[in-house]
């Protein structure tokens, strides 16, 4: 007998009928197999341990759950504790409906909730509807859950293991405390995947205040209690007033500061059932990630390839591919018109239709961002006036016997002549100064460097990139005539005909009125191939197949694909850029204050093609602080 069936008869193992050839070889014929697997009904403690594996992720997937819980129970003040990154510590009290002594040991089994009846899995109108967050917990922790309900007498359970004790009395008020204490140390091996207590700390932070961004009439708190029970408070935010557009502009500026308050829009827009609202920021305030990027489906904190692509191209006329908008947008619709039952851990959707959904969050930010008009972000103003202070100078005293150089004066270097200054009052500057019309971009005053316009306001001064704003001029001009008369196609001579798979080809087809729209002609060619018949004229001699297969790649990654309109505009910007005022050009008054006005008038002319901006406005009170007038 060979090595290999000696090997497998000593070893006791039998993978198939072992046969001996004359070469004293070895064959395996799994066909053969006298063993076969042994189907076995896993125990209640694996079976929690797999799904906690689901829900259960890290300390703040612990934090969301309970959360959700209470809100779920209708509660209107939330407190959060956690010790040592929520690794030790978790404690989540509540002021909702509570629960009572037969209760408590059903919320801790397995699929037993009171969310839902079971009926219809898509009419779901709450947080939670798995009822398995809590059996969950406790078999990854120590869980012990104190609940009062009403005037029934207050109740505790503790769950270690899997193992339920019996319930006993506990003294508190209406509403519940859930305390999970030692996160999986029943598996051991999830430790070894946590990250730094500062780590896992910041992120049940993010899932706190994404939960109150929800909820902008329900109190949080958010408490570090790693040095003791006094703690230290994290976050807080006190329940807000007024109606729901005032309480999230409220509860948005406690959350994701004032400067983005002061420069977010509002968004109101509805579209075939669904009902998009939230506070979107001007170009001007983007960000360098996406970590300003908050959304919500049904007041679910959810995140989403789809609404993330929507909110990306509503802005990418606006920014360049390094720039992130930043935004809280809040989808609203019917339950059955969005599956919330795709994960365990509930943040990706999948709406019934939707281009629907991406159409409503293209055109309503799109449409806010018009009605913005010529309007850039404040902190535009503060990053001028920071770089307009002057750092502090010290004297370094290296040798004893060497003197000690002064603080350098901070003084503006020395400049060229001003060129185009107005001494002549000219159109409305002629009347006095009470009757002179407010314009909010002010009344030019003169030109410097032959690049920037000064110009006064009633409140103060503005800055204009000459350049910048004309180019966003031109820019946005060409994209109307392009919208009025289309884009002009040139037809190949010979079609080229690109193969592509079966699916592939279904999902260009999809969108080829809209790249038709662009210029871009395409038919099925039979089985997977397309033809493209036309290209946009603006592009020249274009590669078909390679655009076409970018367009793929794009639909891929985030279920549109605004490419070929990108190639469109991206040439119109420049030849917006080409035919734009040059910067070094003398220009008149009367040519600056033209200037001015149509920028007032045009939209979106705050911010030049790439999303810096166009002017800066300082107001009087900020340039009497620069010389210490206050």
């Amino acid at each position: 007998m060979g090595f290999q069936a000696t090997f497998a008869v000593k070893s006791g193992f039998r993978i198939g009928a072992v046969r001996a050839t004359s070469c004293d070889m070895v064959s395996l014929d799994p066909n053969m197999s006298d063993q076969r697997p042994v189907i076995r009904q896993l125990d209640e403690a694996a079976v929690n341990r797999i799904a906690a594996g689901e829900v259960v992720e890290r300390p703040a997937s612990a934090v969301k759950e309970l959360i959700e819980n209470a809100l779920d129970a209708g509660a209107r003040r939330i407190t959060v504790d956690y010790a040592d990154g929520g690794k030790t510590l978790i404690r989540v009290q509540d002021d909702g409906c509570g629960m009572t002594e037969p209760d408590l040991p059903l919320a801790l089994s397995r699929h037993a909730t009171s969310k839902i009846d079971g009926s219809d899995l898509l009419n779901i109108h709450t947080f939670g509807f798995r009822g398995e967050a809590l059996p969950s917990l406790g078999a990854v922790g120590r869980l012990t859950i104190a609940s009062r309900a009403g005037h029934a007498p207050g109740v505790e359970v503790t769950v270690a293991g899997g193992k339920i004790s019996t319930p006993k009395p506990a003294a508190l008020n209406t509403g519940t405390i859930v305390t999970l204490r030692d996160l999986f140390y029943a598996t051991p091996a999830r430790l070894k995947f946590l990250r730094t207590d500062r780590a896992e700390a910041q992120a049940i932070s993010d899932v706190v205040k994404r939960l109150a961004m929800a909820e902008p009439f329900v109190q949080f708190a958010l408490r570090d209690v790693s040095g003791g029970e006094e703690g230290r408070e994290v976050f807080r935010a006190d329940a807000e007033q007024g109606d729901l557009f005032g309480a999230l502009h409220g509860r948005l500026a406690r959350v994701l500061g004032r400067e983005f308050a002061e420069n977010a829009l509002p968004i109101d827009a509805k579209r075939e059932g669904l009902h998009l609202t939230g506070f979107a920021a001007l170009p001007t305030y983007s960000r360098g990630s996406a970590v300003a990027q908050y959304l919500f489906v049904n007041g679910r904190p959810v995140r989403d390839k789809l609404l993330v692509g929507a909110l990306r191209g509503a802005y990418f006329d606006f920014l360049s591919r390094d720039r992130h908008p930043a935004a809280a947008l809040f989808l609203d619709c019917d339950p059955t018109l969005v599956d919330v039952n795709v994960h365990p851990a509930k943040s990706e959707v999948r709406f019934r239709d939707p281009g629907i959904a991406r159409g409503l969050i293209v055109s309503a930010l799109r449409h806010a961002l018009a009605e913005a008009g010529h309007l850039a972000s404040t902190t535009v103003a503060a990053a001028t006036l920071g770089a307009m202070t002057p750092e502090p100078a010290t004297a370094r005293i290296y040798q004893m016997d060497r003197p000690v150089p002064r603080p350098s004066t901070p003084c503006f270097a020395e400049t060229a002549p001003v060129w185009g200054r107005i001494d002549e009052p000219v159109e409305a500057e002629a009347a006095t100064p009470d009757e002179a019309p407010d314009y909010p971009l002010g009344t030019a005053r003169g030109q410097v460097h032959e690049n920037y316009i000064i110009a006064q306001t009633a409140t103060g001064m503005v800055i204009v990139d000459q350049h910048a704003a004309h180019e966003r001029l031109v820019y946005e001009k060409l994209k109307r005539q392009m919208a009025e008369a289309g884009v002009a196609r040139q037809a190949l001579l010979i079609p080229e005909i690109v193969e592509l798979s079966e699916g592939d080809r279904a999902r260009l087809m999809g969108i080829a009125d809209e790249l038709e729209g662009f210029g871009l002609t395409i038919e099925p060619f039979g089985g997977g191939a397309v033809a493209v018949r036309e290209t946009p004229a603006i592009l020249g001699t274009v590669d078909a197949r390679a655009m076409i297969l970018d367009i793929l790649d794009e639909l891929a990654d985030q279920n549109s694909s605004n490419m070929v309109q990108a190639r469109v505009e991206a040439i119109l910007s420049r030849v917006a850029c080409h035919g734009s005022i040059r910067s070094g050009r003398r220009m008149r008054a009367e040519e600056m204050n033209a200037l001015l006005r149509e920028m007032e008038e045009t939209p979106h002319s705050g911010q030049c093609n790439h999303g810096r901006p166009t002017y800066v406005e300082l107001k009087l009170s900020d340039i009497e602080r620069l010389f210490g007038r206050t």
